[in-house]
């Protein structure tokens, strides 16, 4: 292959630089197995920069992420970084604005059942006998967390009080929409519209966007549901839904329901894009200080995240399908991180480092 793939890679705090080293395997793998030219920079990113360079996102990180073709994100925060005040802490003071300065306003996180880990699910298996595919399209830029940036507090001897404002476009919503019917396409025409219409100025406004949007995708059928009824409806019958859209806040809360209903959230990947494809691509778990430098960590959803960014912004699906398919093979051969572990006699237990080597052992022999 003749282009060239630049990376810009965010390891962050917490299990982030231990999960991306196993990314990293994977990367190398492709970037042999496939002769690609795939241009790997590093940078600095939530607390690790606080602690170098007084900033959770320094200038060469953001300069970084603007020459490349996307970002691989691993994760930030921790307890260290709790004194600092609100808008200093390593996540709002770096995840969100790169968001924002990158224009990435959809977030993409499946939330998939796998035949082999089914059984972790918290759901009755007769619920999840036939597994779910749940397609989460999470508008990212708008909405409450950046309506009001700084928000109000008030907090003087005779009042207290706080004040979050909630702003929707109609071409905020509208792009969001588009995303989320395209994707139904070619999935099983299904599109799960999230609101609050019966209370909320913006829910009624998200919903007339989505009804007008809708008739342009004749093929695809629409359905609306309160935020409410809708985190009932996943855990009742979670095989109903298809593609769920949702603005930020709805979908940050009903994306971790969804994945929570796999059994881990560290099997789960997310992606977030703007208009040209440019994505930034994290795991959905989070720091977790908890288990950070003991090598219990799973990888798989940072893999994972890895394939989604070789689908959405590098468009090679064959590699994508590639590495889905290998982290498919070594669950349904018994390999097991802790957090997917049960006492069933056929698991293996891996650590983190063995789980993202026999991932990439895979990827490197399969056909």
């Amino acid at each position: 292959m003749s282009k060239k793939y630049k990376l810009a890679i965010l390891s962050g705090d917490g299990i982030g630089p231990e999960i991306m080293e196993e990314g990293i395997k994977v990367l190398e793998v492709i970037r042999k197995k496939f002769k690609l030219k795939l241009d790997i920079k590093e940078y600095f990113v939530g607390g690790i920069a606080i602690d170098k360079f007084g900033l959770a996102l320094p200038k060469d990180t953001i300069s970084g992420c603007l020459m490349s073709d996307s970002v691989l994100f691993g994760s930030v925060g921790g307890a260290k970084w709790k004194h600092f005040p609100v808008e200093q802490q390593p996540e709002r003071a770096s995840l969100l604005p790169l968001r924002k300065l990158l224009n990435l306003y959809v977030n993409i996180r499946p939330s998939k059942l796998y035949s082999s880990l089914s059984h972790l699910s918290p759901l009755k298996e007769e619920i999840v006998s036939n597994g779910f595919d749940i397609l989460c399209i999470r508008e990212l830029i708008g909405g409450i967390y950046y309506g009001s940036p700084k928000g109000q507090r008030i907090d003087s001897f005779k009042k207290k009080y706080a004040i979050d404002t909630a702003i929707y476009h109609e071409n905020e919503i509208t792009r969001i929409a588009n995303v989320a019917f395209k994707m139904a396409k070619n999935r099983r025409k299904k599109v799960t519209s999230i609101d609050k219409s019966n209370v909320l100025e913006t829910s009624i406004l998200w919903r007339k966007v989505i009804n007008k949007v809708s008739k342009k995708y004749p093929e695809v059928s629409l359905n609306h549901l309160y935020v409410d009824n809708a985190s009932m409806q996943i855990i009742k019958n979670p095989i109903d839904f298809d593609v769920m859209l949702c603005p930020n806040l709805f979908g940050d809360i009903l994306s971790d329901e969804c994945g929570m209903i796999t059994g881990s959230i560290g099997m789960l990947p997310s992606a977030s894009l703007n208009e040209s494809n440019f994505g930034l691509y994290e795991p959905a778990g989070g720091s977790a200080p908890d288990i950070s430098g003991k090598n219990i960590a799973n990888p798989i959803a940072l893999i994972l995240s890895i394939s989604m960014l070789f689908r959405y912004s590098f468009k090679l699906l064959y590699i994508a399908d590639s590495i889905e398919s290998s982290v498919i093979d070594v669950l349904k051969d018994g390999y097991r991180t802790f957090d997917i572990m049960t006492t069933n006699v056929n698991e293996i237990l891996l650590s983190t480092s063995s789980m993202g080597s026999k991932i990439a052992d895979y990827l490197k022999n399969k056909d």
